[in-house]
């Protein structure tokens, strides 16, 4: 397998994997609420602290990333990330569910974004945005594959052994993914032209542009965070059986490849502006439709469209960061712009469980996350050009 292929096989695989399991704890709320009779507030609350501490790391991550190369820092995070989930099977009180989520699995999701597609953004300079939608797919499809297979486990083998499965071969497939990642060969450092071009991250951070991207990560980042958690049990609250609901994560999962390709496709054409809008627009009309909707074919609507705008979100970050600010410290930008995502993606799964336990209903959370939806889209219209204040990337 050649330098470039073996790289976005590692990349799918890391995404496929962190957002697979992540996606997957939703189909445990249950089983937890059972065992123990947490709230929803306590068992959301675990995920807000873990998004945190994703934001938080992944600034570190970007940093080291850029000054060590992906493979040491994607191995160590991933080994970490599976033995998080090998010892929430042996969970009996709150704190030791909270300290799991907020190390081991925040060291895995700290990394698996920015040091991915980081490396991706530095080895297809000219294609960035189809090559990033083409790695967020395994996130896709680790979203169609991983929450359904994960429910057959619990019914089969109960929650506890359930988790060690899942954790067990988490490890050994991050593992695999790391040792297929590494950074470009390195350029002739005596041809300027041939070093990475772009901001400081010093720089960037004296820009509107840079401040308006973290703004609008804050305000979306709690829709892609709150509805993969929530949605599952909301339609157990409808009816819906388990393995049932986790269906819904996978329409998720199927219709965000849809976006992830799309967006990814067109964000080289139509620039990172025109790619978030795009992806507002399907956000706000599948949030509608959740909040309008009652029935169960209504929620399936829902979810499809929304899981096409979740795609992407994911896919236009990357890009839009190096358009604006090229490559020289893209890490560091990007993992930073990811902190204001998932400071208020960390906020918005603690919130609406705490709403459902208030009210029995979501559907205030539900209008919550429309509102914010739309104050982000209006953001992204004030946007400046890149040129007009940023450096561009190198073709």
């Amino acid at each position: 397998m050649n330098g470039r292929l073996a790289v976005v096989f590692g990349a799918c695989l890391t995404q496929f994997t962190i957002i697979g399991l992540l996606f997957s704890y939703g189909i445990f709320i249950k089983a937890f609420e059972t065992e123990f009779g947490w709230s929803r507030t306590l068992l959301s609350g675990c995920s807000t602290l873990a998004f945190f501490m994703m934001g938080l790391l992944a600034m570190v991550g970007g940093r080291l990333s850029d000054r060590f190369g992906p493979r040491r820092v994607l191995a160590v995070t991933g080994l970490s990330y599976g033995l998080g989930y090998v010892l929430m099977s042996q969970i009996s009180a709150p704190w030791q569910l909270y300290l799991i989520f907020a190390t081991f699995l925040g060291l895995g999701l700290g990394s698996h974004d920015v040091v991915t597609l980081s490396t991706i953004g530095r080895w297809f300079s000219a294609r960035r945005g189809i090559m990033t939608g083409l790695v967020k797919v395994g996130t896709a499809t680790g979203q169609i594959i991983v929450p359904p297979l994960a429910a057959l486990l619990i019914a089969g083998f109960g929650w506890r052994m359930a988790l060690i499965i899942l954790g067990v071969s988490a490890a050994i497939l991050l593992f695999t993914a790391a040792m297929a990642m590494r950074s470009p060969p390195v350029p002739d450092s005596a041809d300027p032209l041939s070093a990475p071009q772009g901001m400081t991250f010093d720089s960037a951070r004296r820009t509107r542009a840079f401040w308006t991207l973290g703004a609008v990560q804050f305000l979306l980042m709690p829709s892609l965070f709150t509805v993969p958690l929530h949605v599952a049990v909301h339609g157990m609250d409808i009816g819906m059986s388990a393995p049932f609901a986790a269906t819904l994560l996978s329409v998720i999962g199927a219709a965000s490849i849809a976006g992830r390709l799309s967006v990814g496709g067109l964000v080289d054409r139509i620039g990172g502006r025109n790619g978030y809008i795009l992806c507002f627009a399907a956000l706000i009309a599948g949030l509608a439709v959740l909040i309008l909707g009652h029935a169960q074919i209504a929620l399936f609507a829902a979810v499809a469209i929304y899981g096409f705008g979740h795609g992407g979100f994911f896919t236009v970050v990357s890009p839009t960061v190096a358009e604006f600010f090229g490559l020289r410290a893209h890490g560091a930008i990007f993992g930073t712009v990811l902190f204001f995502g998932t400071v208020g993606g960390a906020l918005g799964p603690i919130l609406a469980g705490l709403v459902f336990d208030t009210t029995g209903s979501y559907m205030i959370a539900f209008s919550g996350l429309l509102v914010m939806a739309i104050l982000g889209l209006a953001l992204v219209l004030s946007l400046p050009t890149p040129d007009s204040e940023t450096v561009p990337a190198k073709a």
